[in-house]
């Protein structure tokens, strides 16, 4: 039996490829499970320093099997609930994963395919791709995927998409932000290395942490903390090996360490 999920490591890249492509990707608890603990595994990893998520075949992830939706609806309430917290711990663990990711996305993308998007830090799709939460077709609600959806989409947004189940396109979901860029299907591949590349430019701590502070800001409303906040973050970075190393190459005109050591790779 071929695997659910694929770990292909590239250098300091890690690419986690679902692979169900006779069922779109769609996950039951089983890759839910193996994606989590990949992503657990990518986060211990010193040396990942981009993790990107795709899809094998035509589709991105078309959500929730269908056979595993029939089992939940026989099971009991208290069981629906902790399968439910399984799929919340699979979000969580790629929304606050300290590695910066990419969303290759391409074909469908529905229900929990969309929360996979939307945790990711970069999201770039193809026009034929295509988007829907469906999930009130159902007589159901995106209820785990919620936070990380309204955070990509707004609260306006949410309401229409959440309530009415409507499939929208690529050009869609580019306007309302869940994705970040739309690019012809056979230039997908390179618009990815794109931002890989970008990425390992970066500083990898600086590159890993500003999901972190992101999430910080738009959470803190009081200005006082925030400020003392981001001065006692600044002043950490700009005293670190890594700052310093960043400073000291700018000023020098030459590239970074640790971009030096991807020349290497």
């Amino acid at each position: 039996m071929p695997q659910m999920l694929e770990l292909l490591r590239e250098g300091a890249v890690l690419r986690l490829r679902l692979n169900r492509p006779a069922l779109h990707n769609a996950f039951d608890a089983g890759l839910i499970a193996e994606l989590t603990a990949a992503l657990a595994a990518a986060g211990a990893d010193p040396a990942i320093r981009v993790v990107v998520l795709e899809g094998a075949g035509a589709s991105f992830s078309a959500g929730a099997d269908l056979n595993w939706m029939r089992g939940m609806a026989a099971a009991s309430e208290a069981e629906n609930r902790e399968d439910s917290l399984a799929l919340a711990h699979l979000m969580r663990a790629l929304d606050e994963l300290p590695k910066p990711t990419v969303a290759r996305v391409h074909g469908a993308a529905f229900g929990g395919g969309v929360g996979l998007v939307a945790c990711c830090d970069i999201a770039i799709g193809v026009p034929g791709a295509r988007f829907g939460l469906t999930e009130s077709k159902l007589g159901l609600l995106p209820a785990v995927i919620s936070p990380y959806v309204i955070a990509a989409i707004g609260p306006r947004q949410a309401r229409r998409w959440f309530a009415t189940a409507e499939i929208f396109d690529a050009q869609t979901a580019l306007q309302i932000g869940l994705l970040h860029q739309v690019v012809p299907e056979e230039q997908l591949d390179s618009a990815v290395q794109r931002q890989i590349d970008l990425l390992l430019k970066a500083g990898p701590i600086a590159a890993a942490s500003a999901k972190t502070l992101v999430t910080r800001v738009a959470g803190e409303s009081d200005r006082d903390i925030l400020d003392s906040d981001n001065a006692d973050l600044i002043a950490r970075l700009r005293v670190s090996q890594e700052g310093q190393e960043g400073l000291s190459a700018f000023l020098d005109k030459r590239a970074p360490s640790w971009a030096n050591q991807e020349e290497k790779r």
